[in-house]
């Protein structure tokens, strides 16, 4: 009788947990760059009654018997899938679509979001709204390689660089089979 208690209880207490969860994930829908969890559940003891054995001569084998005796919580996962992009007016405003973070540094620790709020500070510099961290990325050189250290975006104010007409162009497509 108390193994069924124990196991309801389990339940119920992990239940409540798995709840919460899914309310901080409502509460929070429109919280820009906010990750959602998920619960996962495994079962904590099981009681065998009955081992499985195979066939024998004319007879089938058996099925274990196994009582669950609760559950315990697995893990609580951060589900990184892409969310909805939203024009903002604001050209400062970035996305990342699909896999990634944008990269921000205090000067001496770095930190990973994928909230693109972004504004630039007087010396042209992005930076987190309201955090003080620059958003740090990798410099290509004339050739179009990229350096391996991770610097502050600068972003000149006032300066131009010249458009060049388009030379060559590449297109491709699809034909619909059906006619």
């Amino acid at each position: 009788m108390l193994s069924a208690l124990f196991a309801g209880v389990s339940g119920i207490q992990n239940h409540q947990t798995e709840l919460n969860v899914i309310g901080n994930n409502i509460a929070n829908v429109n919280t820009v760059g906010f990750k959602g969890g998920r619960v996962t559940f495994a079962e904590t003891l099981v009681q065998r009654l009955r081992s499985a054995r195979g066939p024998q001569g004319n007879l089938g084998g058996m099925n274990p018997m196994e009582i669950g005796l609760g559950m315990r919580l697995a893990s609580i996962d951060q589900l990184f899938t892409q969310g909805n992009l939203e024009a903002t007016g604001n050209t400062t405003d970035l996305a990342v679509q699909g896999d990634g973070f944008f990269v921000l540094s205090d000067g001496e620790q770095y930190y990973y979001t994928r909230a693109g709020a972004f504004q630039m500070d007087a010396d042209g510099r992005l930076m987190a709204q309201g955090g003080g961290l620059n958003v740090l990325g990798r410099m290509a050189d004339a050739a179009g390689t990229i350096g391996s250290d991770d610097v502050s975006i600068i972003l000149p104010v006032n300066e131009t660089s010249p458009a060049y007409a388009t030379t060559e162009i590449n297109y491709s497509l699809n034909l619909d089979a059906n006619g």
